[in-house]
């Protein structure tokens, strides 16, 4: 089944077109572009352009799937679903995505967020495999996070929003926050703006020894607990720009053991933590694997 894909983050759309054969296996991403994000009418435009190349080459899909940046508006289903909410990129807030694309090519249309999206494509082909509960976590652009429960995507009154957590802060720390909504939120003071604003250096410019890296994991952990204590998730997946960051999982991992102090014996086992807390298995195809999960389900 041929589908079309769409990752739309914060910086770049993704288009694709992508292939499954059905028998369970990773589908074959065919062709994919880019588009950096600007405002609508432009970006939009420009991937409904490469759409349209794209099918008169490959063939016309029979679905398109967005995995997008959030917040989502509405409730899951309601009519104000495939909208963007409140968003700090100007002339996003309120735009209707799936609306807009799913008009200008004549596509049915399944949205979800890009982190939600990415936690399903892990868990039907990637890292979190045969498991019936687990996390996705983005830390990029944004830090975000897609929980899947009981092998369904959660959904409530909105979707998750685990990048808007409060985190204590930690000692020494002075930098106020870069969410412009909570300041000091898991977003705030791990994202990747976060991390350039407080070293004044991008953190792929930051040496392995530097000491933003340990900052860095001390704040994920914290923002992890709640997935520990609450969903009592069977893994979690750590991606993103900025989350693939080589030695951060093993800093996040060790911070978050002690964080836990032994009060959750599962964990405590040898080689557990390195079970629970992993890199992505996708790679950096999750997010557009996932915009191809959500069409194909």
């Amino acid at each position: 089944m041929l589908v079309a894909a769409l990752e739309a983050g914060g910086t770049k759309f993704i288009p694709g077109l992508v292939q499954s054969s059905g028998d369970g296996s990773v589908p074959t991403i065919l062709e994919r572009g880019r588009v950096p994000t600007g405002e609508p009418r432009t970006t939009i435009a420009a991937v409904v352009a490469w759409f349209e190349e794209a099918f008169r080459r490959l063939g016309t899909p029979e679905r398109l799937g967005i995995a997008s940046f959030g917040p989502l508006a509405g409730r899951y289903g309601s009519p104000a679903w495939g909208r963007l909410g409140p968003t700090p990129k100007p002339g996003w807030s309120g735009y209707d995505l799936a609306g807009s694309l799913g008009g200008a090519l004549g596509l049915a249309v399944s949205m979800d967020t890009d982190v939600n999206a990415a936690a399903l494509a892990e868990g039907l082909w990637g890292a979190s495999r045969g498991l019936a509960h687990h996390v996705y976590v983005t830390v990029g652009t944004g830090v975000g996070g897609g929980i899947v429960a009981n092998g369904t995507l959660l959904h409530g009154a909105v979707h998750p929003e685990t990048g808007h957590v409060p985190v204590p802060r930690e000692p020494g720390d002075t930098y106020a926050g870069y969410c412009p909504f909570h300041g000091a939120c898991l977003e705030g003071m791990a994202s990747g703006p976060a991390v350039a604003a407080r070293w004044g250096a991008p953190a792929e410019t930051l040496p392995p020894e530097h000491p933003a890296w340990d900052l860095e994991a001390r704040y994920l952990a914290s923002g992890f607990l709640p997935l520990v204590h609450i969903l009592a998730t069977e893994r979690i997946v750590l991606g993103g720009g900025l989350g693939s960051a080589p030695g951060l999982v093993e800093l996040v991992r060790k911070h978050l053991a002690a964080r836990l102090a032994g009060y959750t014996p599962r964990l405590d086992e040898a080689g557990a933590m390195d079970r629970f807390l992993v890199a992505p298995g996708l790679g950096g195809d999750a997010g557009l694997l996932g915009a191809a999960a959500l069409a194909l389900s």
